[in-house]
């Protein structure tokens, strides 16, 4: 007898970025030359006092539990870090220490929704959030980031929401935005403040990429005066300071909610291993100038791709504002070739060249909103971005191989033409 799963369960489907990166690794093995795009991890070492740290923590055998909300040490040196860096009046009272930031959209859904619940979500999104959201049963309501509005969550959709939707409860905000790259300012959080201060509306702010705003700097939600008792921000060593295997980050709220969290952490994972918070503890005090240093590489990369994918027919990208990728509008591109993003990015890994690649993904593993978009990690060295770029406009032109790739794939078939033209942002 085979038991049945959960329905649930079975709705589940991956994160497209690791579905494409098996599917890179695979033609890797057998020999295939693939710039890797499609996943947003970084190309450079964990900084030099986090390794040490690390070292010296399994050492000393720190490899036993620990309080779930977090070592007292690095509370207070995230507290510190936040006041410091982003204006966020926060204590150790306010921290509670998780495996990865991805974790916290779970346990935001499970203190704050119920079954029927409305949550707003702005589109295309992260992946995760749809089945975090789900998972309690609540509904997900989207609208749309625009690349004419520099894709910024308009405060006329959350207005909209708020007295038409009949259980709001929620908000989702990611500032920098994966996958768009658009960043929140100081006076839209003013304005979301305004419309959501004293009202039963919790949100979710989702910062994994705040050291990477190439213009000013960044401003959160938590840092408006009242919202830590309505907010929950999210952050991640992954990003900043390239310590995505570590799995390590955190949360701020009110001490209320991170008590909430913190229980659900303790009846969870117990709690973060006590030798990757210190590792994490030396990065926020030591290691500030090796991450600016990286930062910097990283948005040198983001403006070579940018630079070049719009040197391309038919691809459309915005300067860059924010994280490590580039969204070009290629619509375009997919209505004259009669292909799905998702199908183009494919082709470009698998079907364009017997010997060479490139992975990406399409917008629409984003939602149905990202649609006639790419998404390009700049993960990789810059003479391999450069490698990409080259390649792009040759296998534009494989009618053939695109013709071979359509028969062979029909589910890339585009059955609509897209939509979207390219228009130049608003000013603001």
């Amino acid at each position: 007898m085979t038991i049945a799963l959960s329905h649930f369960a079975e709705s589940l489907t991956a994160e497209s970025a690791f579905t494409v990166l098996a599917i890179a690794k695979q033609l890797k093995a057998s020999g295939k030359d693939v710039v890797e795009l499609e996943i947003g991890d970084s190309p450079f070492n964990s900084p030099a006092s986090a390794q040490a740290e690390g070292l010296r923590a399994i050492k000393e055998n720190v490899s036993h539990y620990c309080p779930s909300p977090g070592l007292p040490r690095f509370r207070d040196a995230a507290a510190t870090f936040l006041r410091t860096e982003f204006g966020i009046p926060a204590t150790p009272k306010n921290i509670a220490v998780g495996p990865g930031a991805k974790i916290f959209e779970q346990f935001f859904c499970e203190s704050f929704l119920n079954p029927g619940d409305g949550v707003l979500v702005f589109s295309p999104h992260f992946p995760t959030y749809p089945p975090n959201i789900a998972r309690r049963g609540a509904r997900m309501v989207l609208k749309p980031l625009r690349q004419e509005h520099e894709f910024r969550p308009q405060a006329a959709d959350i207005q909209d929401f708020l007295n038409d939707d009949p259980a709001p409860r929620g908000i989702f905000l990611n500032s920098p935005h994966n996958p768009t790259g658009g960043v929140t300012t100081e006076q839209d959080l003013r304005d979301i403040a305004d419309l959501i201060r004293g009202r039963d509306i919790a949100v979710l702010s989702d910062e994994p990429y705040c050291h990477m705003v190439w213009g000013g700097r960044h401003h959160t939600l938590a840092a408006q005066p009242g919202m830590l008792e309505q907010c929950v921000a999210a952050y991640t060593f992954s990003k900043s300071y390239s310590m995505s295997g570590w799995r390590l980050g955190f949360c701020v709220s009110s001490p209320r909610i991170i008590e909430a969290i913190s229980l659900m952490i303790n009846t969870s994972i117990s709690c973060t291993p006590p030798l990757v918070q210190l590792a994490g503890v030396a990065a926020l005090e030591d290691d500030s100038a090796e991450r600016d240093e990286v930062m910097s590489k990283f948005r040198s990369k983001v403006e070579l791709l940018t630079q070049g994918l719009n040197q391309i027919e038919g691809f459309h990208a915005l300067n860059p504002t924010g994280t490590f990728y580039v969204f070009p509008n290629v619509s375009a591109i997919c209505n004259q070739l009669g292909i799905t993003s998702h199908g183009l990015a494919l082709y470009l890994l698998q079907g364009a060249d017997d010997e060479f690649g490139i992975a990406c993904l399409g917008g629409e593993c984003f939602g149905d909103a990202g649609a006639g978009f790419l998404r390009f990690s700049c993960a990789e060295p810059n003479e391999r971005l450069q490698q990409a770029l080259n390649f792009l406009p040759v296998a534009l032109s494989r009618g053939d191989r695109i013709a071979n790739w359509l028969n062979e794939n029909p589910e890339s078939r585009l059955q609509s033409p897209y939509s979207k033209a390219p228009r130049t942002p608003e000013t603001t």
